[in-house]
């Protein structure tokens, strides 16, 4: 563990020099002359201590914010940004196979390299990203052949992520986009992660998925494989990654407890994505910033926070252990941690 006092201090150190280059660097990189503003203003508040939550079955103290890499690197290094959510208590970075997020893991490589020991590494990737006939959708069958050849790409995609990364090992690795049951339930997949993990290149077994997540994350409670899950949920329901919305017919996330709950029953660590992505106009969302509200205690919803925020903060208070969020700036960052590090202040005596 590192010394209080010394964390404090490289804190402060990291918010001076983002109030020194960050502004600027987003300006350059965005041409988004408020975005800079707000990164530089930002940087004088206190920030809160980051809240910790047991990652499943993995034990890993984990950070209820994850900084998700791949959109945020995919074209560029971001040391600055990167070590300043670092020392504002994150400890969990989400990374991918350079077929579907560019440089991101090579931009990762620079930061890694110094706080290789320090932080949780994910990476992930579907076999349908180094073959493309491999790719599966939900009700189709799997053969055993398929499988096989599946299992083979995937760990051949690991290799490639191992190179792009600078390093020999991951602590998880995901199947990425895996909306398919059979997949999920896959022997041969599971075959393919253990002789990973025998070889020293990943610790624990993980699945991401946009699509089919309840029918996902029953499969993956039978089976026993999995150590993590990343699911697309929101306060309103399961997120519908093709249609940019909530899934049609899906129950409110309160509805859907019972199902997490069990989940972090069984030993998978279960985490957030798309939490938010609802509101992101311009992007297929909703210019509704108060699509949610109807679902919050009163206590969050007549916070200050930003619906972004809200979203973050009641998806971590109800049945999730962590949140992935894609941060592109310094400003981002500090909201986000706000949210994750604060959130159970707006539920206490909530039932």
């Amino acid at each position: 563990m590192r010394d209080k006092a010394q964390g404090t201090n490289r804190r402060r150190f990291f918010q001076y020099a983002a109030a020194l280059g960050l502004g600027t660097r987003t300006l350059l990189r965005s041409g988004d002359l408020r975005a800079a503003v707000s990164d530089a203003r930002s940087v004088g508040a206190p920030w809160p201590e980051m809240q910790y939550r047991t990652l499943g079955r993995t034990g890993f103290q984990a950070s209820r914010l994850i900084f998700g890499c791949g959109a945020s690197l995919m074209r560029t290094e971001k040391d600055t940004l990167l070590n300043a959510a670092y020392e504002a208590g994150i400890n969990v970075f989400d990374v991918g196979t350079t077929h579907y997020y560019d440089m991101a893991e090579r931009n990762l490589k620079g930061f890694l390299k110094a706080h290789r020991d320090e932080i949780f590494l994910i990476s992930k990737a579907s076999p349908a990203h180094a073959d493309g006939s491999l790719a599966k959708e939900p009700d189709e069958t799997v053969t055993v052949d398929e499988a096989k050849r599946s299992a083979k790409a995937w760990l051949e995609l690991l290799d490639l992520s191992l190179s792009e990364l600078g390093t020999d090992h991951v602590d998880a690795y995901y199947q990425m986009a895996a909306n398919n049951v059979e997949m999920v339930g896959s022997e041969e997949m599971a075959r393919a992660f253990e002789s990973a993990k025998s070889a020293g290149k990943v610790r624990f077994y993980g699945l991401s998925t946009h699509q089919n997540a309840e029918a996902v994350l029953n499969r993956a409670i039978e089976t026993g494989y999995f150590d993590l899950a990343m699911i697309a949920i929101t306060p309103g329901g399961w997120y519908d990654w093709q249609g940019k919305d909530i899934l049609a017919g899906s129950p409110p996330m309160t509805s859907v407890r019972p199902l997490l709950d069990r989940a972090r029953s069984a030993g998978i660590g279960l985490i957030g994505m798309k939490a938010v992505r609802y509101f992101s106009s311009g992007f297929f969302g909703t210019s509704d910033k108060k699509a949610f509200d109807g679902y919050y205690p009163e206590a969050l919803r007549t916070s200050d926070l930003s619906a972004f925020q809200k979203s973050y903060a009641y998806v971590l208070e109800n049945g999730l252990d962590c949140v992935n969020a894609d941060i592109q700036n310094y400003h981002q960052l500090r909201e986000n941690q706000l949210a994750a590090a604060t959130s159970g202040s707006y539920f206490a005596g909530v039932a």
